[in-house]
C-alpha cells in the first residue's frame, strides 16, 4: 500500500509541476520577474525530481543478480538522495543566485520596465493557478500518506518512514506551496510600491527555502542508505513469533535491517537445549522461520543460528548470555 499510494503522489505532483513549470517560465518571458524565474527552475526541479522517484521504483524491482543477491531495492534510497541534490543545486542554489543578480542589477541603477508591461499583472494569475494545483498534489500526498501513517505526528513520519517516496513528496509539495505563497507576496508588493527590491527579497526567501528542505530530506535520505532497522512493531512481532517457536528455549539477540522500503534482512542467535539432536535443532530453526514470516511478511531474508542455552533454575530466569565463552 505504501507503495501504490506513494506512486500516486508521485504521478499527481508530476503532472502539477510539469504544467506550472510552463505557465511560471511564460510568465517570466512576459515580465521578467525573477521571483516567476526562481519559481519556474523550481517546478522544473520537483518535476525532474518526480522523475526521478519513478525511475528509482521502477529500477528496484529487478530481479535479485548473483552480484547483487539482495535485489536492488535500495535503488529507491539512491534515487531519493539524487532528488534533495537535485533540489539543493537547481532549485535552491540557482534563486539565491538569480535573487543576488535581480540585486546588482537594481543596486547598479539598471531600470527596469517590468511596471510598465502590459503583462505585469499576468504572474499574479499564475501563481493563484499554481498554488491551486500545489494545493491538490498536496492534498494527494496528504491521503496517500495518511493510510499508512497511522498515530505518528507528520515530524516522525517523514523521519521514520522506510519508502522514501512519500516523504519526498510531502516535503517539496510544502515548499511549493510555501514559495509559491512567497512569490505571490513578493510580485503583489512589488507591483504596488515599484520597488524591485520585493522581488529580490521573494526570489532569496524560495532559494533558502528549498536549500533547507534539500539538506532535511538529504539527512533523511542517508539513513536510509546506511541502514535503518525494522520498526519496533516489526520487531517486536518478530521477537514474540521467534520466542513462541517450540524447541527455542530463548531469543539471545536479533539484528535487523531495510534492505528495501518493504523487505527486510533478519539474522537471529536462537537459545536451544544441550540435548537437542541435530535434527530436532534444524526442525527448531525452520520453525521459527516460518513463525517469522507469517508474522511480519517483509522478513524476506532470514538467517537463524542456534546456540547452548543454559537456564537458571535456581531463580527461574533465563540469562543473558549462553553459556559457551566467546559468544
Amino acid at each position: 500500500m505504501a507503495t501504490e499510494g506513494g506512486t500516486k503522489a508521485v504521478v499527481a505532483a508530476l503532472l502539477a509541476n510539469t504544467g506550472i513549470a510552463i505557465t511560471k517560465f511564460i510568465a517570466f518571458l512576459l515580465t521578467g520577474f525573477s521571483s516567476m524565474l526562481a519559481e519556474s527552475i523550481h517546478s522544473v526541479a520537483d518535476a525532474s525530481n518526480q522523475g526521478l522517484l519513478l525511475l528509482g521504483g521502477k529500477r528496484s524491482k529487478r530481479e535479485a543478480t548473483e552480484e547483487h543477491p539482495f535485489g536492488y531495492g535500495r535503488e529507491r534510497y539512491i534515487y531519493a538522495f539524487v532528488v534533495a541534490i537535485v533540489l539543493f543545486s537547481i532549485g535552491g542554489l540557482y534563486a539565491i543566485y538569480e535573487a543576488y543578480h535581480k540585486w546588482h542589477e537594481i543596486h547598479g541603477g539598471h531600470s527596469d520596465d517590468v511596471f510598465e508591461s502590459q503583462w505585469r499583472y499576468v504572474p499574479l494569475i499564475v501563481l493563484g493557478i499554481a498554488i491551486v494545483l500545489e494545493g491538490l498534489s498536496f492534498r494527494t500526498a496528504i491521503v496517500e500518506s495518511n493510510k499508512v501513517r497511522g498515530k505518528q505526528s507528520w515530524w516522525s513520519f517523514i523521519r521514520k518512514a522506510k519508502a522514501p517516496e512519500l516523504p519526498v513528496i510531502l516535503l517539496e509539495d510544502l515548499a511549493a506551496l510555501l514559495g509559491l505563497i512567497v512569490a505571490f507576496a513578493a510580485v503583489s508588493l512589488t507591483l504596488i510600491t515599484e520597488n524591485g527590491y520585493f522581488d529580490v527579497a521573494g526570489t532569496a526567501t524560495i532559494g533558502v527555502l528549498l536549500v533547507i528542505v534539500a539538506v532535511t530530506l538529504a539527512i533523511e535520505v542517508k539513513s536510509l542508505l546506511l541502514g535503518e532497522s525494522a520498526s519496533k512493531e516489526s520487531i517486536s512481532k518478530i521477537r514474540g513469533a521467534i520466542e513462541g517457536t517450540a524447541g527455542v528455549s530463548s531469543l539471545i539477540h536479533l539484528k535487523t535491517l531495510h534492505i528495501a522500503p518493504e523487505e527486510l534482512l533478519v539474522a537471529a542467535k536462537v537459545g536451544v537445549s544441550e540435548t537437542s539432536t541435530g535434527a530436532k535443532i534444524a526442525e527448531a530453526i525452520n520453525a521459527a522461520e516460518r513463525n517469522l514470516r507469517a508474522a511480519e511478511p517483509m522478513a524476506t531474508q532470514v538467517f537463524i543460528e542456534p546456540d547452548i542455552f543454559q537456564v537458571d533454575y535456581v531463580r527461574g530466569e533465563r540469562p543473558d548470555v549462553p553459556s559457551a565463552p566467546g559468544h
